[in-house]
């Protein structure tokens, strides 16, 4: 089987390590980057939508279908932001793309960027945990072929990459160092990608994807 992926979140830095093993991997035949402004990418795999409002994909849809798996890699910071805006730009986007594309797309395999610490009961007291929680669990009920939510903890950012934040690039120079340590908690952005075309070449594995399955799904 080959891949056909949409991902999003490509001018950030997980989208941008994600699209990059995307793009190197023989086993991925095309690229729809879904994004509201330009990721500056050129290849023959990538093909980009470039679209505003993610809460209304109407105009769009016909350039949606035909796709076996999405990397959903968008999301924001929750500081600063009221637990309604919040939620409006995580679980109500998240939600609208999601369902858009499970209605489009009936052989999807749906993988999302969470957090470690994400909370499945909603009930907790961090206000970004909760509305994590009730996303990755609204996105587990949809009718796609697989989901999986990926909580990968601090990502080791890939070198040459551009959309790297100032703090990934100051300690950069630790990570050989506590990666034999901390293993349960550190992965990669190669490891991220590689086990996302992982889950939608091959069934099977938790949904709910901790670092350790991280690393086990990208050895495979």
């Amino acid at each position: 089987m080959k891949i056909r992926a949409i991902v999003t979140g490509a001018t950030g830095m997980v989208g941008e390590g994600v699209l990059h093993e995307c793009l190197q991997h023989p086993e991925v035949e095309q690229v729809l980057v879904l994004t509201r402004r330009p990721c500056g990418v050129s290849h023959p795999k990538l093909k980009e939508v470039v679209h505003g409002d993610f809460h209304d994909l109407s105009a769009i849809e016909d350039q949606l279908v035909g796709y076996n798996a999405c990397y959903f890699c968008l999301g924001v910071s929750s500081i600063g932001m009221k637990e309604e805006q919040y939620r409006k730009v995580t679980y109500d986007l998240t939600m609208h793309v999601a369902q858009t594309l499970s209605r489009l797309n009936s052989d999807m395999v749906f993988c999302y960027v969470t957090g470690a610490g994400t909370d499945s009961t909603e009930q907790g007291k961090r206000m970004w945990a909760r509305v994590k929680g009730k996303t990755e669990n609204d996105l587990l009920k949809l009718p796609f072929k697989r989901a999986y939510m990926f909580r990968p903890g601090y990502m080791h950012p890939t070198k040459g990459l551009k959309n790297v934040p100032k703090y990934a690039v100051l300690i950069t120079w630790l990570y050989p160092l506590l990666r034999p340590i901390l293993s349960k908690h550190l992965v990669t952005l190669r490891e991220v990608g590689i086990a996302m075309i992982n889950t939608t070449l091959k069934s099977g594995g938790p949904t709910i994807v901790n670092p350790p399955d991280i690393h086990q799904l990208a050895r495979q």
